[in-house]
This record gives C-alpha cells, sequence and structure tokens, in this order.
C-alpha cells in the first residue's frame, strides 16, 4: 500500500488524475440539482513539517518550516481543487492551475461565478483573468497612503460622546495604481469600535455594482473559507505530510481533500435537520468513531438489588449475538484482583454497607452482589492513582470488600448509579 501511494500515484499522470477526481465528484452532485451560480473562495494555508521532507523550506510569515497548499473551495463547502506548494512561495503562486480548470468546468453551466480572496491575491493578472471571463470579484486591498487620504474625512473621530456600538462608515470611488491598467472601483469600510482609539480600515477592489454595503457583507462571508480549513486540519489531518519526496505528499494532500469531500457530501446531503450544522470533528467523534476511546460498555443491564428485574440482555447489544458467556467475562473484568477489609485504608475506617440481604431470594441476593456502591475519591484516599474505590457488599458475612476499578467516564456512571440506588434504600 505504502509503495502504490508513494510511487504509482506519484507518477505525473496518475497525480493529475487524482487531483481532477474531486471535481467529478462535485459534478455528479450538482448533476441532481444545478446550482444557479457558483461562489469560489480562494485561499493558502500552511503545513508544517518536523523532517527532511523535499521542498520544505521556512516561511517568513508562518515562522515555521512547512509547505504551503493552496485551496479552492464553492459556497456549499466542497473543496474544488487544491494544490501542494513549497513553503516559500507567495500565497498567489500558481492561482492559475488551479483556479482556471474550475472556472472552465462551469462555463456554460451556471449563470453567474463569483470569486473572493484576501490580500494575498491583490495582483493585476488575477483581476485581469477573471474579467475576461466575465466573472465577478470581491478581493482585499492592501491598504497605501493614496487609499487613506481619499477617505481622509472618514478617519477624523466623531465628535460627542462615543456610543457602545460599532459605528460603521462606507465609501466607494475609482481608483487606479499605477500597475493598473485601467481604473476599478474601490470599496472602503471604517469601523469605530468602542474603547478604541483608532479606527479599522478595509479596502475591496470589485467590479460589482451592488451597493458598498452589500459588497462589504458579501466579501466577509469569506471568513468560511477559512473555517473549512480549520476543519480540514482539525478533522482530516491533512496537514501530516510526513513523505519525504514531494510528490508522495502531494498524493497525500490529495488523498485527504478525497477525505473532506466525503464528510462534506454526508454533511450537506445525507444529514437530517437536527445535525445538519455539525462539523466534521462531532460527524467523526459522534457518528463515524462512536465509543472509540472508552472504556467497554457492560453487556447486560445492571439489576438493582430487590430482585425486580432479571439480568438480561440489552436490545442490540453484541452480547445477544456472543451468549451469556461474554457478559459474564466483562463483569467480572470490571472487579480488581486487589481485595482489602473495610478497615484497612491508610489507617482510616470506611464506611460499611448494611444492606439487608436475609429478606431476599439467593439468587436476588448473588445479583444484588453486584451493586457497586461508590463512595466518592474525595472523602477516601486511595493508593491507585486513576483508580476509583468502590465497596461491593458479602452476602454470607455482611461485610464490605473494597475494589479498585478504573476511573473512566463509564466507571463514574455506573458508580453513581449504584450508589444513588443504595442511599434511596436506607431507612
Amino acid at each position: 500500500m505504502g509503495r502504490f501511494e508513494t510511487q504509482w500515484l506519484a507518477a505525473p499522470e496518475n497525480l493529475s488524475a487524482l487531483a481532477a477526481l474531486s471535481s467529478q465528484w462535485i459534478d455528479l452532485v450538482h448533476g441532481r440539482r444545478l446550482p444557479r451560480g457558483i461562489v469560489l473562495d480562494m485561499d493558502s494555508s500552511v503545513s508544517p513539517t518536523h523532517g527532511e521532507q523535499e521542498n520544505s523550506v521556512w516561511n517568513g510569515h508562518y515562522a515555521c518550516t512547512c509547505y504551503h497548499p493552496l485551496f479552492v473551495f464553492n459556497q456549499f463547502g466542497d473543496l474544488e481543487r487544491c494544490s501542494l506548494r513549497p513553503g516559500n512561495v507567495h500565497s498567489a503562486d500558481e492561482w492559475g492551475a488551479v483556479l482556471k480548470p474550475v472556472v472552465a468546468r462551469y462555463q456554460g453551466k451556471v449563470s453567474r461565478i463569483y470569486f473572493r480572496a484576501d490580500v494575498g491575491f491583490a495582483n493585476p493578472e488575477v483581476y485581469e483573468s477573471l474579467e475576461v471571463e466575465r466573472i465577478k470579484y470581491a478581493i482585499r486591498l492592501p491598504a497605501n497612503r493614496v487609499l487613506q487620504d481619499r477617505i481622509g474625512y472618514l478617519l477624523k473621530r466623531p465628535v460627542g460622546r462615543p456610543p457602545n456600538e460599532v459605528r460603521r462608515f462606507h465609501a466607494n470611488f475609482s481608483y487606479q495604481a499605477g500597475s493598473w491598467t485601467k481604473p476599478r472601483r474601490v470599496i472602503a469600510k471604517v469601523e469605530w469600535h468602542p474603547g478604541e482609539l483608532y479606527p479599522r480600515v478595509g479596502f475591496i477592489v470589485t467590479n460589482m455594482t451592488r451597493p458598498a454595503e452589500r459588497v462589504v457583507v458579501f466579501y466577509n462571508k469569506r471568513g468560511t473559507c477559512e473555517q473549512w480549513i480549520k476543519e480540514g486540519k482539525g478533522a482530516i489531518k491533512w496537514t501530516r505530510l510526513s513523505c519525504r519526496t514531494f510528490a508522495a505528499n502531494a498524493v497525500r494532500l490529495q488523498l485527504h481533500a478525497l477525505a473532506y469531500n466525503l464528510g462534506n457530501f454526508l454533511r450537506t446531503l445525507a444529514t437530517p435537520e437536527p445535525i445538519k450544522d455539525w462539523s466534521l470533528t462531532s460527524l467523526k467523534e459522534k457518528l463515524i468513531k462512536i465509543g472509540a476511546g472508552r472504556e467497554p460498555r457492560p453487556l447486560c443491564r445492571l439489576p438493582d438489588g430487590r430482585g425486580r428485574h432479571p439480568t438480561a440482555n440489552v436490545p442490540g447489544d453484541s452480547a445477544a449475538h456472543r451468549g451469556t458467556a461474554a457478559a459474564a467475562t466483562t463483569g467480572a473484568s470490571m472487579r480488581c484482583s486487589m481485595v482489602m477489609r473495610s478497615k484497612a485504608t491508610h489507617g482510616r475506617s470506611a464506611p460499611k454497607c448494611r444492606g439487608k440481604w436475609a429478606r431476599s431470594a439467593p439468587s436476588t441476593t448473588v445479583r444484588a452482589a453486584r451493586v457497586l456502591l461508590a463512595v466518592r475519591t474525595s472523602r477516601l484516599p486511595c493508593s491507585n492513582p486513576g483508580k476509583a474505590p468502590i465497596f461491593t457488599p458479602v452476602p454470607a458475612s455482611g461485610e464490605s470488600r473494597l475494589y479498585y476499578i478504573p476511573l473512566g467516564s463509564q466507571s463514574r456512571q455506573v458508580a453513581s448509579r449504584s450508589y444513588m440506588r443504595y442511599r434511596a434504600r436506607q431507612p
């Protein structure tokens, strides 16, 4: 499997086909209901490296040795295309190789295509390419002295007592930088926040004709793209690029992209209404990996100690398919081999259990003997770190024996429920 990933898939023709596979999946999804418009968000990210990987270079902006991948998402959270790049390249480097195939797929299929990007893609080449394809764009523009002079009247602190809410002002004007071939529309947003001496200023270059406030609202939704990148890092772990060669790491990134799209398809197409807003991490931990990392759950219902319910297998539990032997084995494994008298607990006397066992039938007594009566760890010193002391009554002698079981969430729940039932029976 490792050779398949690092050698066969790393071949140039196979890597190109792998990079285009996500687009094919998205086209199949859109084949059922094609959206009227597509919004494309482009952003770069950092993938830290901790070894001698090929093309792993120091990046001064992120202050680490890393790769610098590039991503393109649509408004549904699908990863249209991605590319792995060396760590020392600019944010907009190789933008055409990633964006242009995506645009070519949607040309003639949808009526409108929009593009959003941050200040790293404020490049005249990007503007001209989007304008040729008749794509509406909103890209963050770095501030300079000329732009600030155009909105100087908004940078003066308003007269009077400042209110407790944020005050926003917008302006739009025509601007042409020295490297531009023609003037373009620029929108400025100025925010005065309570308790701050200076305003927050931002500029957006766009070819859209809608009002300035609506353009700012449209651009601010680009932040969702950064959230999707964080989901890929947290849930899919697509920053784990530990292969030595650059091509093998590029293959891993494409495989992670496929896994991300599968999870996003599950979230947007198959999940019911109550969990439609779950993140990929929540879907992975609560829906796909149920029970992972926890102690095994008991395979039988716990008796209440009063003989009301027979010990029966839980419907749908695995013990129903393995027989009662598995349930007995699991019940026995919860009891640790360390047994102590209740009075030998670091020189302190432990409370005894005074249950009335003579009134119960033998079978009921046997079931009741399995009830775990819990004592809080804070009230009783424990010589075994990470374990909780549990008292189990012995029917024959009427005394208590002290067991130690692993201190986990399942053990706490079992012990707490048993202890509350015991306290409820006391006069």
